[in-house]
Parts: structure tokens; C-alpha cells; sequence
């Protein structure tokens, strides 16, 4: 038996620490998750909301890539794939977007990571140099985060449900001559929304324009990162556009991200995927290859697979899509009851991605004896009072304490839905 050494305290402060690490701020949501956790070990009773996750008790993955998977590894894909991603699932994805976006993209153009998560990251690394802007609309997922770690100037560009939560050309006007980054996320995580296509095809116009402006004077072009990583997980009369096919000349200046996860509920399986400029993409496959951002390769192979069985891959978004959709009608039709009899809520009807935007009109209002002033005070009373975990848009960047919050439904029950509302009823009616 080995006996254990023991340790004087390891602790040695943000002081030891690199300047980039001491500004960092971590992940929000996480921190909610935790709190959660240990309400749950006490035995509270939560219609959690927060995580932007699926349950695999309500969400499994499709049989096809189950058994893909089984069979990738039987085979013996246990080793290292290629950084960049393996050939069959890159020639899958050309075959992919092909058949059902009607883009027609090389294969130099294909890079696959860990998720669309190192993608976004690699997109900053990969054109960003410290300094240069990054212009983005908040809420939006994580460009807060990735512009600080890249050095990026950032330019936000608040907005609201009057525009449906999407910048427009007209917002992005005024920087586009400074700018080197665009980037829009349509459906858009945190709100659920879907850019509308005239004002895709008129933000794919201004950098157009942009960028003959800067190559007749020899500059360095902007770039429009366009992550649709939901955009398979539409409702109702929504439609997902890309700029590439609303503007193809638009091509060599666009980086589209997307990945398994969501569309086919493998969150944690970590495969993503990129089509961007074969350019960028040799040098972002560079970066990502240093950090090890690769996807599993016996996960790589079953995608290849799925992707290349369209009825099976149709047959299993329709279902999926029905449990997301039945989710977001409940928790939108309950909210639109509460404030047809007056009460301070509102939000806005389901249109893509796993969430609904909800608005709790609370700030100055005392609550169960608390005087509300900000969105996590919010939070907490819905916590704390009516069991109802929500995440504000805080989390993805705003600022202004007005009241709107994400809520997610891929790891609820219907039950669980059904069951909120009654205890949220009662809060809002002491």
C-alpha cells in the first residue's frame, strides 16, 4: 500500500495567475446549475429550465447513430481522427448541405471540431488580432466571452423584442467600416427567434458592399460568422434562411457553424462543423488541431452515416421536433393566460431552437416582501418561491435589467411544465 503524502495548502491565489485568467468570468449558467443541484438534494420540487441540454429520458438520440456509434467502435475507431475531421463524415457534410440547403460548398471548405463551440472560439482566434472590433447583438451566446479571451474590441449592439431580438443592416451601419467580425446567431440562443430573411439578405449586402470597398483599397476584409446550429428545430410559420444562399457572392466572407448536437439531441457526443473559405479554414484547422478540439472519430463515422440516410434523419427530426414544439406551446400558452388576466408576464410565441423568451414585468415591485430591482433577483424569487429555474439574459450578455429570461425546455417533462404553473400563479397572486 502507498502512503499518501500530504500537501501544505495548495491555494495560492488570483495573484499567481495570468492577467487573461484573473479577468475571465465563468460561465453563468453553470453557476445556476449548481444552485440548483443543491436545492434539488433537499428535495425541492423545480421545473428546471436552464440548461440548454435534452434529457435523454425525453430526447434520445436517433437509434441509427446509437448503433452507428456501437458499430464505429466494434470496428476498431478508437484512435486519433485526423484534427480536421475524418474524410467520410466531411464528404457527408458537402453531400448534406448540398441536399438539403442547396449550398454547394468544397470539400477544402469543411472543418469539423469538438462541437461548434471550439469553432466560435477558432473563428475569433483564427481573424481577430488584439484590437480589432467584433460587432455582435446582446443577448447572443458566449461572444462576450471569446471576445475578452481573443482581445477583440467589442462592439454590442443591444437588442430587443421590437426587432424580434435580431440586429439589423442599419444597426451594424455605423461600425461595418471598422469592423472584422460580424456575428449572428439565427434560431438565436438565448430567445428562440429567427432572423427574418430581408434583413439576412440586407446584413449580407452591407458586407458585401463593405468588402469591395476595402479589396479596391488593399484592406483586410470583414467576415460574417453565421452560427445556425439550430437550424434544423424551426416552428410553426418560421423559416431559416443563410446568407450565403440569399447573397452567394457573399461566400468568401462567410464562416457558417453548426453541429450535431441540438438538431439530433447529442449534446454530448461533440460533433460540430464549419464551412468557411478554404483559407480560414486551413489556419483555424491549425489553431484547433494545437488544443486538441477534434470530435470523437467513432462519433465522426456514425454521423457520416446518419447524415447520409435522409429518411431516417427526417423521420427522427419530425419527432424530435414535435416534443420540442408541444414543450414551448405549453409554457407560451400558459404565459399568455397569465397575462390575459393581468398579471406583469408576456413572451413571445415559439420560432426555433429549444426556448421560449419570456418577460417577468417585476423591477420596483415588491414580491413575497422583496423589492425587485434586477433580473437575478427575479431569478431567485421564481427559484426560491414558485420552483422556476430560469436563466436571464444577463448570462449572454445584456446589461439592461428589463425583466426577460431564457427558458429552455430539452431536459423537462411535460409534467413538469404543467406543474409550474400553478405554483408561479401563486406567487404572482400574493
Amino acid at each position: 500500500m502507498v502512503t499518501a503524502l500530504e500537501f501544505p495548502t495548495l491555494e495560492v491565489g488570483d495573484a499567481g495567475l495570468s492577467a487573461l485568467a484573473r479577468g475571465v468570468i465563468g460561465s453563468e449558467i453553470l453557476k445556476i446549475a449548481s444552485e440548483i443541484r443543491a436545492m434539488k438534494a433537499k428535495g425541492a420540487q423545480i421545473c428546471n429550465l436552464t440548461v440548454g441540454d435534452f434529457d435523454p429520458a425525453y430526447f434520445p438520440i436517433p437509434a441509427e447513430l446509437c448503433e452507428g456509434t456501437r458499430a464505429a467502435l466494434a470496428e476498431g475507431h478508437t484512435n486519433y481522427p485526423p484534427s480536421d475531421g475524418v474524410l467520410v463524415l466531411r464528404e457527408a457534410l458537402v453531400r448534406f448541405y448540398e441536399r438539403e440547403l442547396g449550398l454547394k460548398y468544397p470539400l477544402e471548405s469543411v472543418l469539423v471540431a469538438g462541437g461548434a463551440r471550439p469553432l466560435l472560439y477558432g473563428a475569433y482566434r483564427t481573424l481577430i488580432d488584439p484590437g480589432d472590433v467584433a460587432v455582435y447583438p446582446v443577448p447572443s451566446w458566449n461572444n462576450n466571452h471569446y471576445a475578452y479571451l481573443s482581445g477583440a474590441r467589442a462592439v454590442e449592439i443591444p437588442v430587443s423584442a421590437a426587432s424580434n431580438f435580431f440586429p439589423t443592416a442599419d444597426d451594424f451601419r455605423p461600425h461595418i467600416g471598422a469592423a472584422r467580425l460580424l456575428l449572428i446567431n439565427s434560431p438565436l440562443n438565448p430567445t428562440g427567434t429567427v432572423i427574418a430573411r430581408d434583413e439576412l439578405q440586407r446584413i449580407a449586402e452591407l458586407v458585401l458592399e463593405e468588402n469591395r470597398r476595402r479589396q479596391a483599397e488593399n484592406l483586410r476584409p470583414v467576415f460574417l460568422v453565421y452560427d445556425q446550429v439550430y437550424w434544423m428545430l424551426t416552428h410553426g410559420d418560421a423559416r431559416h434562411e443563410t446568407p450565403v444562399s440569399l447573397v452567394p457572392e457573399i461566400a468568401p466572407y462567410t464562416i457558417m457553424l453548426d453541429a450535431l448536437s441540438k438538431s439530433f439531441c447529442a449534446t454530448g457526443m461533440r460533433v460540430g462543423w464549419g464551412f468557411m473559405p478554404p483559407a480560414v479554414r486551413r489556419r483555424m484547422a491549425d489553431i484547433l488541431g494545437h488544443v486538441g478540439a477534434w470530435a470523437p472519430k467513432a462519433e465522426q463515422v456514425a454521423t457520416a452515416a446518419l447524415l447520409d440516410t435522409p429518411d431516417a434523419m427526417h423521420t427522427f427530426l419530425s419527432g424530435a421536433k414535435a416534443k420540442v414544439k408541444e414543450r414551448l406551446d405549453a409554457l407560451f400558452a400558459g404565459f399568455s393566460a397569465m397575462k390575459r388576466e393581468g398579471l406583469p408576464v408576456d413572451a413571445i410565441a415559439p420560432q426555433g431552437a429549444i426556448y421560449l423568451s419570456a418577460r417577468f414585468d417585476w423591477m420596483g415591485k415588491t414580491i413575497r416582501g422583496r423589492t425587485i430591482q434586477t433580473n437575478d433577483e427575479i431569478r431567485k424569487v421564481l427559484l426560491e418561491e414558485a420552483g422556476l429555474a430560469v436563466v436571464p439574459f444577463q448570462a449572454f450578455g445584456l446589461r439592461e435589467e428589463n425583466g426577460w429570461f431564457r427558458l429552455s425546455v430539452g431536459a423537462v417533462s411535460m409534467d413538469d411544465i404543467q406543474a409550474a404553473f400553478p405554483r408561479l400563479r401563486s406567487l404572482m397572486s400574493t
